[in-house]
Formats: structure tokens, sequence, C-alpha cells
């Protein structure tokens, strides 16, 4: 699940096992402890690793790079149509899309000519240290961001679960979602990340990826029986799974769908678009196992696997958005609480959705974990202490980061407008122009990526900028001023 039940939103990313910076195409990678040669099978040492590299075929890389685009961000594609307008958004989705698979290129391109198929690999031999550094923790703030969706789904869909089975009130603390995000973390997620080998949880993915699938068919199904105007938001009190409520508002606006519009969470957009997109740091590695490789068979899995997340994407938003129109919220699935609290259809889907992100946690968390290991103790042979320290830290800073930040909305803005546009337009364009010495800079592609560069700049410190005077703002309102 962007953003990503994986990754996403780059969990997904593999490469986060921080490797040695002149790693060959075909190389083993030295950098690796035990942790990080068990996650799964193909990090494997020895043999089993030989034979599992270069055997994955078209159809399954195009299946692989699916499950590392699609995340938590489609969740949040509505709330981002609803404040550009239909036409706007399609302009937007387009343009990342675009702008996705040209980064994807320019990577493609850098890591045959630089011999390296580890996105820190490449930026050590572009800018050594720092540029190191600056793949790792883009990658590492990424998974972060993901890891953070995931437990606000929890945060926001366990306590309608629980009540839809025990008829709880708002009141009792075990439908509070603070309290829950903290079980579930440490009663789930707390033991699975502390597995040295996560094993089969790194499969979770395809599993992920057919609940979205199921998600998004329910978001369509839904659209044609929510009737316009809306109902009146469910009050909890119906029967348990209780179907279309009588009574609806006039609010005549919200069967006009918009298709442009300008507020103050607009902003928010293009960070949520980046966000669900971005897939960078696993496309190296996926590069690296494909049979037969070559750098267009590679890019034609990428074209695949955009196209069809794009149709899923702008299929999610577009009946989200027509559902709800002005009264969308930025998780989608949360939105339908309001109107639906008890619906069953939408409670299979929460199960689903429940499922599948709280499994992908350790997942995710796994990368982060041992990235961190590499940058603060490299060269240190395995330590339980210290993989607990760690995964403590990590698991309890989201779990801090989930309860104070107020809606999942500043994670995909933050991240998407950081993280996701260094993974994106930054990082890419910059190893590029620094790395492909067969092409001087005023040649079209050096210029191209020169643009593209400037571009990834402007982007993320424009909707930093905007986003951050948001917040401001929104925190003078709440002080009434």
């Amino acid at each position: 699940m962007t953003d990503d039940p994986r990754e996403d939103d780059s969990s997904r990313s593999n490469s986060n096992d921080f490797p040695s910076p002149d790693r060959p195409l075909n190389g083993q990678n030295p950098d690796l402890d035990a942790d990080g040669q068990t996650f799964l099978p193909k990090h494997n040492a020895g043999k089993k690793h030989e034979t599992r590299y270069h055997n994955a075929s078209v159809s399954m890389s195009v299946f692989n790079l699916g499950n590392a685009i699609m995340g938590s961000g489609i969740l949040g594609l509505s709330f981002a149509m609803a404040n550009t307008g239909i036409a706007l958004f399609v302009f937007l989705l387009v343009s990342v899309s675009i702008f996705s698979i040209y980064s994807v290129h320019l990577l493609l391109k850098t890591a045959d000519e630089a011999g390296a198929l580890v996105y820190e690999s490449l930026g050590y031999k572009a800018f050594r240290i720092p540029g190191k550094l600056a793949a790792s923790c883009s990658i590492t703030m990424q998974n972060i961001g993901a890891m953070s969706s995931y437990l606000y789904i929890i945060k926001y869909e366990f306590p309608i679960v629980i009540q839809s089975f025990t008829g709880a009130n708002d009141g009792e603390w075990y439908v509070n979602g603070d309290y829950l995000v903290i079980l579930v973390s440490v009663i789930v997620i707390l033991p699975l990340s502390l597995l040295r080998n996560l094993g089969y949880l790194g499969y979770t993915s395809g599993l992920s990826l057919l609940f979205m699938v199921f998600f998004l068919i329910v978001v369509i199904i839904k659209k044609f029986q929510i009737p316009c105007p809306l109902p009146l938001p469910d009050t909890g009190n119906e029967t348990m799974f209780s179907s279309t409520p009588d009574n609806a508002t006039t609010d005549d606006d919200t069967c006009k769908p918009k298709y442009f519009v300008f507020n103050s969470q607009t902003v928010y957009a293009i960070p949520i678009l980046t966000f669900a997109f971005v897939c960078h740091p696993t496309i190296l590695p996926m590069y690296d196992e494909l049979k037969d490789r070559s750098r267009q068979k590679m890019q034609n899995v990428a074209n695949v696997s955009f196209l069809a997340m794009f149709i899923m994407y702008l299929l999610a938003a577009l009946f989200g958005y027509l559902t709800f129109n002005i009264h969308v919220g930025p998780e989608l699935l949360h939105t339908y609480s309001s109107y639906y609290k008890y619906d069953i259809l939408l409670l299979v889907v929460r199960l689903a959705v429940l499922a599948a992100v709280t499994l992908t946690v350790p997942v995710v968390l796994f990368p982060i974990r041992t990235s961190v290991g590499h940058l603060l103790f490299p060269g240190k042979d395995f330590s339980w202490i210290r993989h607990a320290i760690i995964t403590l830290i990590l698991l309890a800073g989201t779990n801090i980061l989930v309860i104070f930040v107020p809606s999942i909305r500043d994670i995909f803005g933050f991240i998407g407008a950081s993280a996701a546009a260094m993974l994106i337009f930054i990082l890419p364009s910059a190893l590029y122009i620094k790395l492909v010495k067969k092409e001087s800079l005023i040649s079209v592609h050096k210029i191209m990526a020169m643009m593209f560069l400037i571009l990834g700049f402007v982007v993320m410190i424009g909707c930093m900028t905007l986003i951050i005077y948001d917040w401001i703002v929104n925190a003078m309102k709440e002080q009434g001023h």
C-alpha cells in the first residue's frame, strides 16, 4: 500500500540495506551485515544469492514495481482532487507520472554509466559522503513517512472496526485511536519488527496490492450507492451495518464537481501526488534482478507499471471526489465513516486494509533500521541489544509523530515535498549530470536534466514554504488571532 504496505510509498526499498559505495552491477554487497542478509531470500549470501539474480521476468517485474508504487498515498488523492478541481488534478497527475518515468530513465542511464545499482552507491560515486547521506536520508525519510501513514490508518480505522462489533461509545478508552496505535505497535508490530529475519512478511506487498484493488472497486461501487446530496453524517446510533440513512443535506454544491479549485489546501496536491508515485529506491534492485537485463526492457517495465498505477489513482481520486465533493477528507476511507459508519462492505475493506498495513509496518521499518545501523555503527557485528534499541527508538518516534501530528495530510504534504521530491526530481537529475561523462553539459540531455533539477528545487522549496505557511496560519487561527 504510495504512496506503500510495502513501502511505498518505499519500503518498498530494498536498497536501504546500506550498500558498499562501489558495488558493481552484478556483484555482491559486502557491507550488509547478517541482519541485512536475512530480510528476504534475495539478500541471502552465497549460491542462493547468485541463483536469484537475473531471473525476474518482465511481467513479474511489472507486478513488483506496481507493488512498490501503490501505497497509502492513494487514500489522499480524492482530497487532492477536491482542492484542485478535476481538470487541474488530471494535469498534475499526468505531469507527475511523466516526471516519474523520466526520472527512472535518468536513474537507469546513470546506473549503467557509473556501474552501480544502488541509490546510495550512486550518491557516493557522484558526491562522496554528502551524496551518500543525501540518498540514505531521503530514502529513510520516505520510509518513515510511509510507516507513519500506515499507523495513521490504524489510528483512524481501528476504532471504527471495534465500534462496529461492540457498539461502544466514542468516549471509551479502547476506541481511542492514540491508545490503539500504541497497543497495536506493542502487541503486534514490535515483536514482528524485532525478528532478525522477516521472511514471509516481505511478501505481503502482493496481498496489499490486491487489497487496494478491492478498495478501488468499493470506491467505484459506493459512488453509485451513496445519494447526492449527501446523507446526514452517521451518528453511530443506527443498527450495525445499516444501509443508506434517510435524511439528506440540502447542500446542492456537493453535487456539482468543479474543474479548477484554488484554496489554502491546494498546495498539498503536488506533495500528495509525489508521495503516491515515489518508488525510485526499488528501481535499481529490480533492474539488477531483471532477466536478460537491458535498460530499455527495464524502462518498459516502469512505463507499464506507472501507466497501470496512473489509471488506478485516477479512478480512485475521481470516484472518491464525485462521491463526497467538497466534503472529502484527507484520508478517503475515513471519510466514508462519517456517513456510513457501519456499512458491511466498508467494514470488510477496513479489516483488509488494517491487516495489510499492520503486517507491512515491520517491512518498512526493516530498511530504516538497517540504514541507521550502517550510518551510526559501520562495520560492527550484529548485536541483539543494538538491534532492539534502534527498533524501539524508531517505532516509539513514529508513534509520537502519529499521535501529535493532527492529520495524515501533514505527513503526505511534508514527506511528499521533501523526501519524495528529492527521490523523484533532485537526486536522479543531479546524479545524471555528475556521473554521465560521455555527454557534455551543453548537450540536450544534460540541459533537460538541469531543467528537471531546477524544477525539483522549485517544487520542494515552493511546496514546503506554502505548507509551513498553512501550518502557521492554522496555528494562529486556533489561538484566536
